[in-house]
């Protein structure tokens, strides 16, 4: 494994990340010399400085031990770790930064603490496979419950989410999931798409765009139904020149900005843009702002999520909000029940809500959905 240069998640802890994993995979065993500083911060690129910050937390922390005079080696504290006798749950996201999981941690970690639990944290950084690792780890640390943030875009279970399906492990999953039997909790998808567009219809905008995650990816294709739904309520027309996909290589932000610069060149734009997601909003609203559109009187639009930062936008953003500190109660409280052996229905689904700003071109108070959930 190298350090993701892309990656915000600062090189030492990457450093650390990195040799954990070893450890966990056995690449590295107890007893291993691990390098010296200068061969580790030739291997990972990164300066000595770097280097010396990862292994001195290590050593901090047991994994690793420093023996004076002949180097550094796996220590046996790392294979020996056993939490099974304490009451603790573990959290596996694809990214602690994101602005929508951020509150997830937060609001888990009050829950889960008020009811005599501790919380392991874990960070995938959009790794399938570090994401499989680490559901493995902490179940073979003894953990009682996992809350989970998987980082595919299928949104089907993959094989370790089987496993705990099948072995009745309890577990719920904070990202979407499809599949109708296995356990999660989130809101309203389509619906969210649905209250959008309505929205903007109502504004009296009959020219609306689609904002959409990118080909192939099943949210976007849901959120998009809503947006269709509520085009066809009114009689308007599905345009599919309308439709636009962001590209999934990218940060959400990045390809929105790209978004933008490639919307400005449109000849037969729309009046109004639905947004996957609000970090693609954002980003295609720094776009067209620095060349000079303005919104909403150029374009309005609506995103989706309710990150912290959209309100405070050039154009405060409209968007649908998916409450993620009510989320994150509900699954820690979900994952409870379940190791206590609680009745408890497998998937809570809530009502999104629209929360109004000014870059729809409206200025009216928020709404929620009357829909029951």
């Amino acid at each position: 494994m190298k350090i993701d240069m892309n990656d915000p998640t600062p090189f030492y802890e990457q450093i650390q990340n990195i040799l954990k994993y070893e450890i966990r995979n056995g690449s590295l065993k107890e007893g291993d010399k691990i390098g010296s500083h200068n061969e580790l911060a030739k291997k990972y690129n990164v300066s000595l400085i770097t280097v010396k910050k990862a292994l001195s937390n290590l050593i901090k922390d047991g994994v690793l031990i420093s023996r004076i005079g002949k180097g550094t080696f796996v220590s046996s504290g790392e294979n020996k770790i056993d939490i099974s006798k304490h009451k603790s749950i573990g959290l596996v996201l694809r990214d602690l930064n994101h602005p929508f999981f951020s509150p997830i941690v937060k609001s888990v970690e009050k829950k889960v603490s008020e009811l005599g639990y501790n919380l392991l944290l874990a960070s995938s950084s959009g790794d399938k496979e570090k994401e499989e690792n680490q559901i493995s780890h902490f179940r073979r640390i003894g953990v009682s419950g996992l809350i989970i943030a998987s980082t595919t875009l299928d949104y089907n279970a993959s094989d370790y989410i089987k496993k705990l399906q099948v072995t009745n492990f309890p577990y719920v999953m904070i990202s979407y999931m499809h599949d109708p039997d296995y356990w999660y909790v989130g809101i309203e998808q389509e619906l969210g798409g649905y209250m959008a567009t309505k929205h903007l219809i109502s504004l009296g905008y009959k020219k609306i765009g689609c904002v959409h995650g990118g080909k192939g990816n099943l949210l976007g294709e849901i959120r998009k139904n809503g947006y269709a739904r509520a085009l066809s309520e009114k009689n308007i027309p599905f345009n599919s020149k309308y439709i636009y996909y962001l590209d999934q290589r990218k940060s959400r932000f990045e390809s929105g900005n790209d978004f933008g610069k490639i919307f400005l060149e449109i000849k037969d734009k729309p009046e109004a843009l639905f947004f996957y997601t609000d970090s693609a909003a954002m980003g295609f609203q720094q776009a067209v702002v620095e060349r000079g559109m303005k919104i909403p009187n150029d374009i309005a639009m609506v995103g989706f999520n309710d990150i912290e930062i959209a309100k405070f936008a050039t154009s405060p953003l409209t968007t649908i909000k998916q409450d993620a500190f009510k989320i994150g109660k509900l699954a820690a409280q979900i994952v409870v029940n379940r190791i206590e052996g609680k009745e408890q229905p497998n998937r809570m689904i809530l009502n999104p809500e629209l929360i109004i700003r000014e870059s729809c071109g409206s200025k009216k108070k928020s709404t929620k959905s009357k829909r029951k959930a």
